[in-house]
């Protein structure tokens, strides 16, 4: 009114999946899905972003990484993510030796798979191969071919158990003498009261 301009508000949009009113600049998510709930969206499970091979990336060759990884292209060779996941979108086509925490499947993957924790082929998914996994988890209209060996999860190693300290030996408990009551005294006692 004095000259102040008044700024526009940004304009609020409801999102098809929550419903909850947020800033038009948020809702740049293809086909209207959180980046939580789609496969391979940029974040792993901790929250922390991802690695990823796009759709029309093709990569041959070893892959070693210590963060999550997910695979919508073609990849062949050997990936090794001891202590972290693998993710195969559903474009995805893995052709390799692969090592990782956990495996979800929701592409093709061809080759001998080894995960510490589990492997997951979704309804959508097929996996052809030799499996080593303590867990499998095998979706209804997946596709599987080859062998599982499933073994016990490793149970990380414990601190040792702590030495208890032998118990101290304790002292005599020696009455204390009383004014009125004679101190008595246990030591050289035979046991005959009256001689």
């Amino acid at each position: 009114m004095w000259g102040h301009k008044e700024e526009p508000l940004p304009t609020k949009t409801a999102t098809p999946t929550t419903g909850q009113p947020v800033s038009r600049s948020d809702t740049a998510q293809p086909s209207g899905l959180s980046a939580a709930s789609r496969p391979g969206a940029g974040v792993d499970r901790s929250g922390q972003a991802q690695a990823k091979i796009g759709k029309t990336i093709k990569l041959k060759g070893q892959m070693n990484g210590s963060e999550d990884v997910f695979v919508d292209g073609e990849v062949e060779g050997t990936i090794e993510l001891p202590e972290n996941a693998l993710v195969i979108g559903p474009s995805g086509n893995v052709r390799a030796q692969v090592k990782a925490s956990s495996v979800t499947i929701f592409g093709h993957l061809e080759g001998k798979v080894q995960a510490g924790e589990r492997i997951e082929i979704r309804k959508t998914g097929s996996l052809e191969g030799d499996l080593v996994t303590p867990r499998i988890v095998i979706e209804d209209g997946a596709v599987f071919r080859g062998s599982i060996d499933v073994l016990k999860p490793e149970i990380k190693e414990k601190a040792p158990p702590k030495v208890s300290k032998p118990p101290r030996s304790r002292p005599p408990v020696v009455a204390a003498s009383r004014p009125d009551r004679p101190a008595i005294s246990t030591a050289g006692s035979t046991g005959n009261s009256g001689s």
